[in-house]
């Protein structure tokens, strides 16, 4: 079922439909290594948090990618890592591209052709397939539907909450709604300086929500998602969402991710709350893939 009004989830919430029963977090995550890592202005006219005009250095690019891949084994967490091309920079950032539930590879289908080239890859079709799984293959429908770009998905309880922006439209939400099984999308519409839902919120392992408000066009949107996780919701500012810190994941039940920049910009009673949920904060450097207008949530395509 997708619903688009607050009230439409606010009552079907109520009813107590979406139990947390299944997993809320990955077993593993795969990544994409930049390779002669470059800012490529193609998708500038609606990311605005890209910064067109900076050189990157794709050495210290390269460098910030291992030592996040670091950091992720560091805490037990299993990372399969592909090679770039550098024919498609953002490629870096393969969760929009790619996603998975148990059994199944998503493909998406991109906004922009240097984006659709991704999805084309043939390794990353190739290893999923010769682990079992299906694929089910967005990029050639007609569609727009970069996956956890705009959908932010409770995967304990099989809900998505789907921003619309040029990155998704009516025929890409019904899409990712089907393909990764969900009970229940709650379908929202972002303000237009917003390109993906995943950089003004984040579900933390099923149990606690990090949000920013001001990014929706209705006001009662983000009120209800925070009625689903009551005493668990961080409404974060416009300064910790630039700086990426709704831009997390919980990849435990405890172990959350996010840039240096992030957690630099967070508030002290942010970060304090956070922890008094039991999340601890593990963060790294990213500033210089920062500069393609995503960060470390983007990083990451989760396998469950």
């Amino acid at each position: 079922m997708i619903v688009n009004t607050a009230l439409e989830f606010r009552n079907l919430m109520k009813g107590g439909h979406f139990p947390p029963d299944r997993a809320p977090f990955p077993r593993g995550i795969f990544m994409v290594e930049p390779a002669d890592f470059f800012v490529s202005s193609e998708t500038s006219p609606d990311n605005r948090y890209l910064e067109t005009g900076q050189d990157a250095d794709p050495d210290l690019a390269l460098f910030q990618y291992q030592q996040l891949v670091e950091l992720i084994r560091e805490t037990g967490i299993e990372v399969k890592s592909f090679p770039g091309d550098p024919a498609t920079p953002d490629g870096v950032f393969p969760n929009n591209v790619f996603a998975t539930v148990p059994g199944r590879l998503i493909i998406g289908r991109m906004l922009y052709p240097g984006r659709q080239a991704e999805a084309r890859r043939k390794d990353i079709r190739a290893y999923f397939s010769s682990k079992g799984y299906e694929t089910i293959d967005l990029s050639n429908e007609d569609c727009v539907a970069e996956l956890t770009g705009p959908l932010i998905l409770d995967r304990s309880r099989s809900i998505g909450f789907c921003g619309m922006s040029d990155r998704v439209d009516e025929a890409g939400a019904r899409a990712m709604h089907s393909a990764f099984g969900l009970k229940l999308t709650f379908q929202f519409d972002l303000k237009p300086e917003e390109y993906h839902t995943n950089v003004i919120m984040s579900i933390l392992a099923g149990r606690a929500c990090v949000i920013h408000a001001e990014a929706f066009v209705d006001e009662a949107a983000p009120g209800a998602i925070a009625e689903t996780y009551p005493d668990r919701t961080l409404f974060i500012d416009q300064r910790e969402k630039n700086a990426f810190a709704g831009n997390c994941i919980a990849l435990t039940h405890s172990d959350l991710f996010m840039s240096q920049a992030g957690v630099n910009a967070l508030r002290q009673e942010s970060r304090a709350v956070l922890e008094s949920w039991g999340f601890v904060l593990h963060s790294t450097e990213l500033d210089e893939i920062e500069k393609a207008g995503g960060s470390l949530r983007c990083m990451l395509a989760e396998i469950f």
